[in-house]
């Protein structure tokens, strides 16, 4: 299958294009960075998913919706709207098979920074909207909502043993997740499930439902 994923030069993206990859499948990586991955059944476009004209591609399998930015001027452009952007492009046509939407945690306890959690909480609305127009075609729309993840965007606490303390003393299984394992997520959604639509499933390690809790360093 040909399969389209945002945000593939790092995070839960890059692990998620390398997972299709290695399952056999074509992967079309977009990025507003240079591509991480050397494969040949990869090729990448670097471009600003908010951009009003994406360009033109084949018509997909599937869509996995990864990019993402936090704590910056531009968590609802990009997290939001970029998402949307590229999900009425590419996703409504015959043959499309799933929509992959990536969430946060944030967007149930909206404890984080406040463009963020608003960000994300709009794609849990936005999954369901897509979920009952895909219906049409056949084709799956969920979304998926990480707690902590082990990507680049968390080192501000991951590195500080003082903050990372406070996270696993609210975290029941005292651990985050790779990657990896939400790129294994991803797969089951898209390229197995055929009867779940419309769904949110939450990944974080107990946290939500024993206390949501945010640490972060305070800023100077």
């Amino acid at each position: 299958m040909k399969v389209l994923i945002t945000g593939s030069s790092g995070g839960i993206g890059r692990a998620a294009a390398l997972l299709f990859l290695e399952k056999g499948h074509t992967v079309i990586g977009m990025d507003s960075r240079e591509s991480r991955i050397d494969d040949p059944a990869y090729s990448h476009i670097r471009v600003d998913i908010t951009e009003k004209e994406l360009p033109k591609l084949p018509d997909i399998d599937i869509l996995v919706a990864a990019a993402g930015v936090q704590d910056s001027s531009d968590d609802i452009d990009i997290n939001l709207k970029g998402t949307i952007n590229v999900t009425e492009r590419y996703a409504f046509h015959e043959g499309i098979r799933s929509v992959l939407i990536i969430a946060s945690a944030s967007a149930h306890s909206g404890a984080e920074f406040a463009y963020y959690s608003a960000s994300k909480g709009g794609l849990l609305a936005y999954t369901r909207n897509v979920a009952i127009r895909l219906a049409r075609y056949g084709a799956t729309c969920n979304s998926i909502s990480p707690g902590g993840v082990r990507t680049e965007l968390n080192r501000p606490v991951m590195e500080d043993e003082k903050l990372w303390n406070e996270i696993m003393k609210v975290t029941p299984l005292k651990k985050w997740a790779e990657p990896e394992e939400i790129a294994q997520w991803i797969y089951f959604l898209t390229a197995v499930n055929r009867s779940c639509s419309g769904e949110d499933i939450l990944i974080d390690n107990g946290e939500a439902h024993l206390n949501a809790t945010f640490v972060w360093p305070e800023k100077q």
